[in-house]
């Protein structure tokens, strides 16, 4: 027995579609019609079927939920005021030592990236 692949139009898809929503058929009478499988009418009207078959997401929350949510978000946005804030003094606190540096020539920012030594270049006695 030879296996055949039906391939269906967009036009005919879009027809089963119009005659399912306008109550010509139900989704099965016209499975039955058409020899075609229900889930594939249901999945054609999902797809065809214009906006009023789109799912839709619905957030049920209480009133306090929302109030807390705005609460945070305007936390967030503070804090991330704050760090913008923090990283322009940093940025120029760093140019201002470059500066200083190029005019008195001497080095003045310390290399985090190497180990404290016990001579911190004191000439004090101890």
């Amino acid at each position: 027995m030879e296996k055949v692949l039906r391939r269906f139009s967009t036009a005919f898809k879009q027809a089963v579609v119009a005659d399912v929503r306008s109550g010509q058929y139900t989704v099965l009478e016209a499975s039955r019609i058409h020899e075609i499988h229900f889930a594939i009418i249901y999945r054609w009207m999902k797809h065809y079927g214009g906006p009023g078959s789109q799912t839709r997401i619905v957030r049920i929350e209480m009133p306090d939920e929302r109030n807390r949510i705005l609460k945070l978000e305007q936390e967030k946005q503070a804090l991330e005021k704050a760090l913008a804030q923090a990283q322009l003094k940093i940025m120029t606190l760093e140019a201002t030592l470059e500066v200083l540096e190029e005019r008195t020539g001497q080095r003045i920012k310390k290399k985090t990236d190497t180990p404290l030594s016990n001579d911190s270049g004191n000439d004090r006695p101890t």
